[in-house]
């Protein structure tokens, strides 16, 4: 019997046709529009990682290398996180996880407070990195908990469609961190003028942690859960194909996404180009992470008429084709080939989550969610590959690293159907 807090597969479902299909219940929409609001938070956490790493070369005159620290710290966390983070949600259920990872979220951000009391410039930014770890522990949990349960409030056909219009607003976070930061890390700002935002984000988490501990969110199934309960009947998780190298593709996306976004203010900005600090943010904030929510909310609305692996396959073909064109040419045709790797990348995650999780019980899904982020740390290896292949060769050749990765999502799409 289903009940307020529990929806099941039984529960009658009319969403097929709508807009945004999901399941109906009680709370079901609230839920989702909280979800949600998450998505924009870690969106919002991410893109701030990119200025930061910027002004701390700047204001600390370390090279790309050190300052890749900064987005070390927070993939490794992710790695690190993830199992834990699995077991939370498969134990005490989506609604704990999300308690958990925003919790961690605010204490990391609120660990920026005490290091403005150390003298020593380098140390503060060592200290920094400690709080980075801990902020990328809770988005950990926050992803594992809500990038499945975006997939599973309502029918299997729409999980797709749900979770890129979710990311959607993951995307909007991408816009307005790098405007945020323009304003905060101007030209001229001191470490200890990254505290205050850091401090205010910690208290905005934790008002946010609140709320979700008095709303209930719904335990959701899925049509595979009665076959799961059944050992005769269950397949391993890694007999999963799709899920088995959803796993080694998704890892690969944000290593391509992390890279691409760590170097873009640094290439627009190189003397090949010439491209001011300033402008650069900018056009990282409106141009480039305006066509990744564009291209996440086009991607949704593509996917109740095209096969979400299908878009995912000519998505990755544009993006390798663009980040081709950087490699060949450089300069400011590179950088126009840029927008178009932003535009095309945009639905790549979600759609690779969706597609990884695609025919599993609720149980697995749980337990595959952790697995996939985990894969998110390599974001943490990325950077460090094409800040020494810049440094030596170039900037324009350290997008070899992202061609790489787009080329193997390409083949993940194309062969998607043999893998089931």
């Amino acid at each position: 019997m289903p009940t307020n807090n529990h929806i099941t597969k039984d529960t009658p479902n009319k969403s097929i046709h709508s807009p945004l299909p999901l399941e109906r219940g009680k709370g079901v929409r609230l839920t989702f529009l909280l979800i949600t609001i998450l998505f924009f938070m870690w969106g919002f956490a991410h893109s701030m990682l990119d200025v930061l790493n910027k002004h701390f070369q700047v204001s600390l005159n370390i090279s790309m290398t050190q300052a890749a620290l900064v987005q070390n710290a927070v993939y490794g966390g992710y790695f690190l996180m993830a199992i834990p983070a699995g077991k939370i949600i498969s134990r005490f259920g989506y609604r704990a996880g999300v308690l958990t990872g925003l919790v961690l979220f605010s204490l990391g951000a609120l660990l920026f407070v005490p290091s403005s009391l150390l003298s020593n410039p380098l140390l503060t930014f060592y200290f920094f990195v400690f709080s980075l770890f801990v902020i990328g522990c809770g988005l950990t949990c926050l992803e594992t908990s809500a990038n499945p349960y975006a997939t599973v409030l309502g029918d299997k056909e729409g999980a797709e469609r749900r979770i890129n219009f979710a990311q959607s607003f993951n995307g909007l976070g991408w816009i307005l961190g790098p405007l945020i930061g323009l304003f905060l890390f101007r030209e001229g700002a001191e470490n200890n003028d990254v505290v205050i935002p850091y401090a205010v984000i910690g208290v905005i988490v934790l008002i946010m942690a609140t709320v979700f501990s008095r709303v209930p969110l719904p335990e959701v199934g899925t049509e595979n859960d009665a076959t799961e309960e059944d050992p005769q009947k269950v397949r391993s998780l890694w007999q999963h194909r799709n899920f088995k190298f959803g796993i080694l593709v998704l890892m690969l996306y944000v290593a391509a996404q992390t890279g691409v976004n760590s170097f873009f203010i640094n290439y627009t900005t190189d003397p090949a180009v010439g491209i001011s600090t300033t402008t650069a943010t900018l056009l990282l904030a409106f141009g480039c992470m305006g066509l990744f929510m564009v291209g996440r909310l086009c991607g949704s609305w593509l996917m109740s008429r095209i096969r979400a692996e299908r878009i995912l396959t000519f998505c990755a073909l544009g993006a390798t084709l663009a980040t081709f064109l950087i490699l060949l040419t450089g300069g400011m045709i590179g950088t126009v080939a840029l927008f178009f790797v932003y535009l095309f990348e945009s639905i790549m995650f979600p759609t690779i989550f969706a597609l990884s999780i695609r025919g599993l019980g609720s149980k697995q899904t749980k337990q595959a969610s952790s697995y996939l982020i985990m894969s998110i740390v390599g974001g943490a290896v990325a950077p460090t590959i094409m800040a020494f292949i810049g440094e030596h060769s170039g900037l324009a050749q350290a997008f070899i690293v992202p061609l790489i990765c787009y080329i193997a999502i390409l083949l993940y799409g194309m062969k998607y159907k043999t893998l089931k």
